[in-house]
């Protein structure tokens, strides 16, 4: 049984080396410097599962070659130590953050994948907002500094379907929904896009280690569960670790970790860097 299970994380391994570099080689260049005091642009290394990466012998040192709680533990202790923004400095972070890389004048909007200019973001049809991907309902954090304005997890998003996505737990299945780049929704439950299913597992996992109650906030964790309402859960994690190996980490999901790191939280999502992390903690 040992051997199966070697040779299937091996295998998992390979896939998400292979699907990585393929989507790194398919992506355009990034050359627009984000819009802080940062002039220059930062550099993204292609990361694969299971590879080294520039930040293990420094960053990770503490967590590279564990597993399981002791994995969760010292990641958790790593990350927690970051620059916190106020709600209203995200408006300016995710203009950088999520930058259109073919338009610099826009940004790209994360459930419809549009191209909306920096300027339009508001309240208003045809704006976009913040969206809080681990809805700010689940634990009951609002826009208060921490969770609430952790831009790990906040993105830009269309108005009207940030509004229909609301605080559902993440799931397969549903209906289409309007102007929501293949996005789908049922009556407890949203399923993005296929180019960021990844992305949102990330975001999620990210929080539920970043956020473990010792910090005056909900200890978040990831269920099995939908219609999770304001427990400080979110589902549905079969399906999240399922997402985060079918859509690896690609060069805008790696750049945005970077602009983060380097100008904004000074933190990192360890799943961007090590995506293999999720299966070796969940």
């Amino acid at each position: 049984m040992l051997a199966i299970r070697m040779r299937t994380r091996r295998r998992k391994a390979a896939a998400f080396a292979t699907a990585a570099v393929l989507t790194a080689l398919a992506a355009p260049a990034l050359t627009a410097a984000p819009a802080t005091a940062t002039t220059a642009e930062p550099s993204v290394a292609t990361v694969t599962a299971g590879s080294t990466t520039a930040y293990d012998s420094t960053y990770y040192k503490n967590a590279v070659g564990k597993t399981g709680p002791a994995l969760k533990s010292s990641l958790h202790t790593i990350i927690s130590s970051q620059t916190k923004l106020s709600y209203s400095a995200a408006w300016d972070a995710l203009k950088a953050t999520d930058q259109d890389p073919n338009n610099s004048n826009n940004v790209i909007l994360l459930y419809s994948g549009v191209s909306r200019a920096k300027s339009l973001n508001g309240g208003n049809v045809g704006n976009w907002n913040r969206e809080h991907v681990w809805a700010k309902s689940h634990g009951d954090f609002g826009t208060s500094t921490g969770p609430g304005t952790d831009i790990h997890h906040l993105r830009p998003t269309d108005v009207q379907v940030n509004s229909i996505r609301g605080n559902k737990d993440f799931d397969n299945g549903g209906s289409a929904v309007a102007n929501g780049g293949g996005s789908l929704t049922d009556s407890d439950s949203f399923e993005p896009r296929n180019a960021v299913k990844g992305d949102v597992a990330r975001m999620i996992l990210y929080m539920a280690v970043r956020y473990e109650g010792g910090d005056g906030w909900a200890d978040l964790e990831p269920n099995n569960n939908v219609n999770n309402g304001s427990n400080p859960y979110m589902g549905r994690l079969s399906v999240l670790k399922a997402w985060n190996e079918q859509d690896p980490p690609d060069a805008f999901e790696q750049r945005r970790n970077q602009v983060i790191y380097d100008s904004y939280q000074r933190n990192r999502n360890p799943f961007i860097d090590h995506p293999e992390w999720v299966e070796a903690i969940w």
